[in-house]
């Protein structure tokens, strides 16, 4: 009989043994409460969202609600003020730049890349101009010191369009969906001719056809 009871309480503290501490439970309940709370307040992109992903989804922004571009003016390579409603009914990415600006510099041959394949009636890159010194140092710059002939001339030479944008630095680039409204937006260089940046593109491109926005198929 005192055998059995002995063999109770050893099975007893071993049982008791194998418990947790209370300082241990704690720390299990709060690693539970925290992966709870993880999964509930960053849950998965929906399916039909943007598609953002890898680094280029680390650096693109986007507000919770596409707002209204701004609607200051710059120029054209001839001299003609436009602004950014002028190009409603494409999807625009509107890049800030500069001559001067190293890593803008480092950037405009994949924005020229993104024009050549993606440019026309649906879509357009905005490269525009910081320079005070306006198209006769753009120019040269563009077409014959980095030999890129697909981007149009932009120049925001008084910086009006910066300013309405809050510009903080260059390079900076803004995506506007066809309907002219800021989609989203990243500081800092990138390659905007990787797929990551095509694919993200192409789903305003497809969003504003099939919205009416863009009317026509190029």
């Amino acid at each position: 009989m005192r055998q059995g009871k002995t063999a109770g309480r050893v099975e007893a503290r071993a049982a008791h043994d194998r418990r947790p501490s209370a300082r241990t439970a704690r720390l299990l309940g709060l690693a539970v409460l925290l992966a709870a709370a993880v999964l509930w307040t960053a849950p998965a992109p929906a399916a039909d969202g943007p598609p953002l992903q890898g680094r280029f989804a680390d650096a693109f922004q986007m507000p919770d609600q596409p707002r209204p571009a701004p609607e200051a003016t710059f120029t054209t390579r001839d001299g003609a003020t436009v602004q950014l409603a002028d190009f409603e009914g494409k999807v625009l990415l509107v890049n800030f730049w500069a001559t001067w600006c190293a890593p803008c510099v480092e950037e405009m041959p994949t924005l020229d890349g993104l024009q050549q394949a993606l440019g026309g009636a649906a879509f357009q890159v905005l490269a525009v101009s910081q320079d005070r010194g306006g198209l006769s140092k753009v120019e040269p710059f563009l077409r014959e010191e980095l030999n890129l002939q697909a981007l149009p001339i932009y120049l925001d030479t008084d910086g009006s369009l910066a300013q309405a944008f809050g510009l903080r630095g260059m390079p900076t680039t803004y995506l506007l969906n066809a309907r002219g409204q800021v989609v989203g937006g990243l500081e800092g260089p990138a390659d905007w001719n990787s797929d990551a940046a095509r694919r993200l593109i192409q789903y305003y491109i497809d969003q504003g056809r099939e919205a009416g926005a863009i009317q026509t198929g190029g």
